[in-house]
């Protein structure tokens, strides 16, 4: 009986959870993107147009460098998938946002996300997961999360949607206070 309990819950936690994960929650699809038809010549560059393959890639290294030099290298080689088409975008969950980071598993870029401040913005997220923890990332206040991607990827927009100006402006102010050189200290404080 206890064995039949036990298989139950194993099947419940590596395939029920898992598969309904995968198709109620779209972000999910970013750990296996060739399941849904995106092409990865690169692990960690995926396209849904090969044709913009080579201007992902460029997107991707100036995006990694320019975080590297702002603040600090990236640990990991983050997956990154570049959606051209609003369906590419859907097949993720993306909604009205332009890109997103899930967690540690991957950054989804939508189709109006293909700038370079953009793509610096969800690297500098990346970032902050690995510097702080992606659970105690969560609990962060938007302005430190939020002001500190928009400030520091140079985003060119004079004024910014709320909440995201005040955020930005916040953090600005935090940051030249504290400095580069102990922001994340400071920021494990918030």
């Amino acid at each position: 009986m206890k064995s039949l309990s036990l298989k139950r819950l194993v099947v419940l936690i590596f395939v029920i959870v898992p598969l309904t994960a995968w198709f109620l929650v779209k972000p999910v699809r970013v750990v296996a993107p060739g399941l849904v038809g995106i092409s990865c010549p690169q692990e960690n560059v995926c396209v849904d147009d090969m044709t913009r393959y080579q201007e992902a890639i460029s997107l991707y290294i100036e995006g990694t460098a320019f975080v590297a030099s702002k603040l600090m290298p990236l640990r990991s080689t983050p997956k990154v998938i570049f959606c051209s088409t609003i369906t590419c975008a859907e097949t993720f969950g993306l909604g009205a946002r332009s890109a997103v980071t899930v967690a540690r598993f991957g950054t989804v870029v939508g189709p109006r996300a293909w700038k370079n401040y953009y793509v610096r913005h969800e690297m500098i997220h990346v970032l902050q997961g690995e510097q702080i923890g992606v659970i105690p990332l969560l609990l962060k206040p938007s302005w430190f999360v939020e002001g500190m991607a928009y400030s520091l990827s140079e985003d060119p927009r004079d004024t910014l949607a709320e909440p995201f100006e005040t955020d930005r402006k916040l953090f600005r102010s935090w940051y030249q206070a504290i400095g580069k050189d102990f922001v994340w200290s400071a920021a494990k404080e918030l």
